[in-house]
């Protein structure tokens, strides 16, 4: 079942993210399904740790990006959805390549929704596991 509820493509969200963390960090939008996003990130000099691998961060942002666009999308327009929580377990290190997130919803409910967001490296294993609550925001009168 399709839960977007606003008009939603990898265009529309590559062009939100003009000039942010997100174009910066060099994330890029790969596919959106009835009910999950994909995007992914480089694992390169700009997104590794002194150690070589993948920054912690980097992951989190990535997965922050993925559950916060699902979040936004899945709201009528003039809705909108902030974080409350976001954790993640660090599963296993990368220092090439790319790593793919693939955000799905647990829970999309009135005043909260729940996103887990799995990260896989290039031979498609589990880099990290995320979870982000979101807070649903009724739309202000002005």
């Amino acid at each position: 079942m399709r839960i977007w509820k606003q008009p939603i493509s990898i265009e529309r969200l590559a062009g939100i993210h003009h000039d942010t963390a997100v174009e910066r960090l060099g994330i890029e939008f790969l596919e959106v399904g009835d009910d999950f996003i994909r995007a992914r990130v480089p694992v390169n000099g700009h997104t590794r740790q002194p150690y070589g691998i993948l920054h912690g961060g980097v992951s989190v942002v990535l997965a922050e990006t993925l559950g916060s666009c699902g979040a936004a999308f899945c709201l009528p327009e003039g809705w909108r959805a902030v974080g409350l929580d976001i954790n993640a377990n660090h599963i296993r290190s990368t220092t090439s390549g790319w790593v793919t997130g693939t955000a799905r919803p647990i829970h999309v409910g009135r005043s909260t929704q729940v996103w887990a967001i799995e990260l896989r490296d290039e031979a498609d294993r589990i880099t990290c596991i995320s979870r982000i609550t979101m807070a649903v925001l009724a739309p202000q009168n002005t």
